[in-house]
């Protein structure tokens, strides 16, 4: 990351040893151990740090709550990623208002321009879709907002993001290393940040693993009923592997696989996406993708509580890895006339 050339909050946290929440407690007056407050108080003094006069006029009118915008408060994923803002924004003395757009880019919109009314400091938005409007949206909010997604280069907002394309890449290799060819990928609607990303990774390994030879499927939504829907066409084709877009959709899949008695993994191995609580306690354990959930709420937390006490630091952007999980769904397919 370039430097600014002023020292920012981010700078002294580092030199501090440590986070970004912590320094900002302390220089809120908020309650923090003797030790911590020498270390950044020393921190702030050696390299020269103070905030400029619009993050001191935050302090003075601030609301201390933030706002976390997420699109389905249904969906597990974001329950991990709740929590992990919660607890970052918390210690700096904040509280966290949730609130969701129903993944309906309207509603998102209508959140952000109502931060207006000042009941809330700053904002963390995951929109589903990454739109003109909702660029819009952001570019005329006068709060501190931190995006969760992949907005435009252009656009100088911090943003956190997972390697979606990476984590679905990661899943096919363990496929075809277990010795499945005919894989079909069930996608969400690809008009989606989750579902274009996750596209363009399958589109890359199939080309690179399987020669092109993968099978596409585009459900309605990112749900279980979803899910089912579309797996009565996809399993009409006989895959020996399907590769799910999220875990709700492999769970879906799962579950007309066992009504038609396809056995899950010896005739056909399952793959979600998110690596969700729920991936560990189905049966038989859903193989998934973690995307980092947590980390990117942490992340995006951190982010926030920077910029609001140092709006003129460059933009940020900051990319979480994925690790896959493996369980019981896609051990190796059994060998010819073995059971």
């Amino acid at each position: 990351m370039t430097l600014s050339a002023r020292p920012t909050l981010s700078q002294v946290a580092d030199l501090a040893g440590v986070s970004v929440a912590s320094v900002s407690r302390v220089l809120n007056g908020l309650p923090a151990s003797p030790e911590m407050t020498t270390r950044v108080r020393a921190a702030v003094d050696s390299l020269g740090y103070t905030p400029d006069a619009r993050a001191r006029s935050l302090k003075v009118g601030r609301t201390e709550q933030l706002v976390l915008v997420v699109p389905d408060v249904g969906n597990p994923v974001y329950t991990g990623l709740m929590r992990a803002v919660a607890a970052v924004v918390k210690d700096a003395g904040y509280r966290l208002l949730l609130s969701t757009g129903n993944s309906e880019v309207a509603e998102e919109i209508a959140i952000l321009d109502g931060l207006s009314s000042g009941y809330a400091d700053g904002v963390i938005i995951s929109p589903l879709r990454m739109t003109e409007p909702i660029l819009q949206a952001l570019q005329r909010l006068r709060h501190p907002a931190v995006v969760i997604g992949t907005p435009p280069a252009a656009v100088p907002v911090d943003a956190v993001q997972a390697d979606s394309a990476a984590g679905v890449q990661l899943a096919m290799q363990h496929l075809v290393d277990t010795d499945r060819r005919r894989i079909a990928f069930v996608n969400g609607p690809v008009d989606t940040v989750p579902g274009s990303a996750r596209q363009r990774g399958f589109d890359r390994a199939d080309e690179r693993l399987l020669a092109g030879a993968g099978r596409r499927y585009a459900a309605g939504a990112f749900t279980v009923d979803a899910g089912r829907q579309i797996a009565e066409r996809v399993l009409d084709d006989r895959p020996d592997a399907v590769l799910c877009a999220n875990d709700l959709l492999a769970f879906g899949v799962m579950r007309v696989a066992h009504s038609r008695g396809i056995r899950v993994p010896d005739e056909l191995a399952v793959v979600g996406i998110d690596d969700t609580d729920l991936a560990a306690v189905v049966s038989p354990g859903l193989t998934s993708v973690n995307l980092g959930s947590g980390e990117r709420g942490a992340a995006a937390a951190r982010l926030l509580l920077d910029r609001i006490a140092d709006p003129d630091r460059p933009a940020e952007r900051v990319v979480v890895d994925p690790w896959l999980t493996v369980r019981e769904s896609s051990t190796p397919a059994p060998q010819e006339g073995v059971r």
